[in-house]
């Protein structure tokens, strides 16, 4: 049985929680660049330009590229043939706090939803976590996400009937009224099924995959091209300022459900999309 070191843990963490905001995924700017290619709005086309400027600045200087650093998810996969001494979490937290110290990035979290006094190091993380059977790998993904598009996101319980022209209209209708407070061109992630708390689940682990992927259901992919499209065609544009470039990418992911229910969760991530992982 293979033994992780915890320290490990924690460097590894530390070093995701810097690069994620520092550093723009190598696919996500790519297609920004496809968007600013192909953008007919003379004001989208602009806005996308600063982006792509402002994601460079920032790998350059090595500063944040966004002031919301974000609250930090972890996913977290744990082989069942590994053997962690002592408390990963804990490991995985503190990693957040020396990230977010030796980096420099503005702490957002506060320790209650009332009584909102900063905890001045970003933790807790919210973590979530999985065991592999069979495996002897730890894998760690680090996702700072941004209160703007964070705030945008949306959990509904809609009617079996409703079916898929029934999600369409309420992940149209929810990008439409978001306009640019999520900072577009943005990526979508959409869980369908499950339960009420599944559904979020689903769409948040969306937002980890490539850009450019598609589903490997044939269902979910042609959800996901039909959405895209629909999305673009809202005109909302880059930064919510008109134009043809609204998303970059849709990713939807499904799970059994109900058969009395049908849950949708809406998650949206900014422009910034930022994630990075490791395995160990």
């Amino acid at each position: 049985m293979k033994e992780i070191s915890l320290t490990r843990v924690t460097e590894e963490v530390e070093r995701m929680c810097i690069e994620a905001n520092y550093f723009i995924g190598s696919d996500v700017i790519n297609k920004i660049k496809e968007a600013h290619a192909n953008e007919e709005s003379p004001v989208g086309k602009n806005v996308l330009e600063q982006i792509i400027k402002n994601d460079d600045i920032a790998a350059t200087d090595r500063v944040p590229m966004c002031q919301d650093t974000g609250l930090v998810v972890v996913f977290l996969e744990v082989g069942t043939e590994v053997r962690v001494n002592g408390d990963i979490y804990a490991s995985i937290q503190e990693g957040v706090r020396r990230g977010y110290e030796k980096g420099f990035l503005r702490k957002s979290i506060v320790k209650h939803p009332f009584d909102r006094v900063n905890t001045k190091d970003n933790t807790p993380a919210v973590i979530h976590t999985k065991l592999v059977p069979g495996s002897d790998k730890v894998k760690i993904i680090v996702a700072p996400k941004g209160g703007g598009s964070e705030n945008m996101s949306l959990v509904k319980m809609l009617k079996p009937a409703d079916g898929i022209e029934g999600v369409k209209q309420l992940v149209v209708e929810t990008i439409k009224n978001a306009g640019g407070n999520p900072c577009p061109p943005i990526i979508v992630g959409v869980g369908i099924g499950g339960s009420f708390e599944k559904a979020a689940l689903l769409a948040k682990e969306a937002l980890m995959r490539d850009v450019n992927d598609s589903s490997s259901d044939p269902i979910n992919a042609k959800l996901e091209g039909e959405l895209l499209e629909l999305i673009n065609n809202t005109g909302v544009g880059p930064l919510g300022l008109g134009g043809r470039n609204t998303a970059l990418a849709v990713k939807v992911e499904t799970h059994p459900c109900h058969i009395a229910s049908l849950p949708v969760a809406i998650n949206i991530n900014c422009h910034a999309a930022r994630h990075k992982e490791v395995v160990l």
